[in-house]
């Protein structure tokens, strides 16, 4: 079985993300000039990722662009990336923002005035449209009242609290600093000073995780009157500590089985708690969507700025380089053109250190399989305005099989899948890579 841990870990690198490599053989379509193309569009406007890489310790399942230990480059990292927001903002002209989100590594670790001060340069550079969602990550230890209203009063409207898991065990063993007492309070705390968009993370399938423990999180989760739930499976990465131990034999392999059987006790009880599924790794009370992701599932364009943020833009997308300290030196002698405004992002300008453009098939394959994720599914005729060319005629003969197969239901006017192509969706996934000539 393709292991469900797999399947759901993709969301936490949207806007991260290893990019997609295309192998099936190519297709032929009609001409698409004029068509609008994913990603491609700035008319709308866009949602701004911000990269934050410090983190006080490195949790051992961990293999983001995240650093500890190098406190020292705050000052320096905090200036060069105001100097990088402006650099977009002045590349963009200065464009329209319906979502932003500081991400990381982490953001509540910086100091507030920090963090109010990277929020005022994005204000200047953009154009943050009335009623954006602004997103800060934040640990538990670092929520106090004193920043809570600090971050309030620089903005921001949402918070995303990780807090992984309410075991104290399984934090120990995640090398997490907070322990469960310190997450309920991180969103009291955050609810008392203003916040009255909360969502928090945690984590299944993890080493010396039961059903029991697993229940008892997401039972506190509901207690806490948390608007929104990411749940996310445990992907053992290459490199990472965890991944030694597990080879080493000093910590348990994770169980595919069980974590499925995790993932399929969150669906009823978060159903049965009133929360909305929709998207596979998320949940939310009605009318609590995460916004900013739902940008990246849409693929619609976005930016990212910070060491190591990917973009999708301008039929391209870029990579930052992923060294602090590289980036504190590039953006030191950037500089902006007005010439260039128009002009295709190209490897070598502020920060960016890949560039790939995006083909008109690869925009339909990551349409599709960003899309797929929602539990709205594909619109047949979304696909066909952005593309010029019906779903069926790209895809027909892959998304029947998926309907024989039970992993994809299409009831005509969409495709999305069924609550068994939620424990496998990578499978689904696949059938929608396409080639270029």
């Amino acid at each position: 079985m393709d292991s469900v841990l797999g399947t759901l870990s993709v969301s936490r690198r949207v806007g991260r993300r290893a990019l997609i490599k295309l192998s099936h053989p190519p297709l032929k379509f009609p001409d698409a000039i004029g068509v609008e193309r994913a990603g491609n569009d700035l008319r709308e406007p866009i949602a701004v990722y911000i990269h934050i890489p410090f983190c006080l310790s490195k949790c051992n399942y961990c293999d983001f662009n995240t650093y500890e230990g190098i406190e020292s480059l705050i000052p320096s990292f905090v200036n060069a990336l105001s100097s990088e927001i402006g650099l977009w903002g002045t590349r963009l002209s200065r464009p329209d923002v319906s979502t932003v989100f500081f991400g990381g590594g982490t953001p509540s670790y910086l100091p507030a005035g920090s963090i109010t001060l990277l929020s005022e340069r994005l204000r200047e550079a953009t154009n943050i449209v009335p009623g954006a969602e602004v997103t800060l990550e934040a640990n538990p230890d670092d929520v106090n009242a004193e920043k809570a209203y600090a971050w309030l009063e620089a903005g921001f409207n949402r918070i995303s609290i990780g807090i992984q898991s309410f075991d104290d065990q399984i934090l120990h063993a995640l090398s997490r600093r907070h322990d469960s007492d310190q997450a309920r309070l991180a969103v009291a705390t955050a609810r008392s000073a203003g916040f009255e968009n909360i969502s928090i993370d945690l984590m299944f399938g993890l080493p010396n995780q039961s059903l029991t423990i697993w229940e008892d999180s997401l039972k506190r989760a509901i207690e806490l009157e948390t608007d929104h739930l990411s749940l996310y499976g445990l992907q053992i990465e290459p490199g990472t500590p965890l991944e030694r131990d597990i080879k080493r034999g000093t910590a348990p392999t994770p169980d595919d089985d069980l974590a499925a059987d995790m993932y399929e006790m969150a669906m009823d009880y978060l159903c049965e708690a009133g929360y909305e599924h929709y998207e596979i790794s998320n949940w939310c009370k009605p009318g609590f969507r995460s916004r900013h992701n739902l940008a990246y599932w849409l693929n619609q364009p976005y930016l990212g700025v910070g060491p190591g943020a990917h973009s999708s833009m301008m039929d391209r997308r870029f990579a930052n380089m992923k060294s602090p300290r590289r980036y504190i030196s590039a953006i030191a002698s950037a500089s902006v053109s007005d010439e260039v405004v128009d002009a295709p992002v190209e490897q070598g300008e502020i920060a960016v250190d890949f560039v790939e453009v995006t083909s008109f098939e690869m925009a339909m394959s990551e349409t599709m399989m960003l899309g797929m994720r929602l539990s709205d599914g594909m619109r047949k005729s979304e696909f066909q305005r952005r593309f010029g060319i019906s779903m069926s005629g790209v895809y027909g003969q892959e998304i029947s099989k998926l309907v024989s197969t039970g992993l994809v239901e299409d009831d005509g006017d969409r495709i999305r899948l069924t609550r068994h192509g939620k424990l496998l969706g990578n499978n689904a996934f696949e059938s929608f890579i396409i080639a270029g000539d």
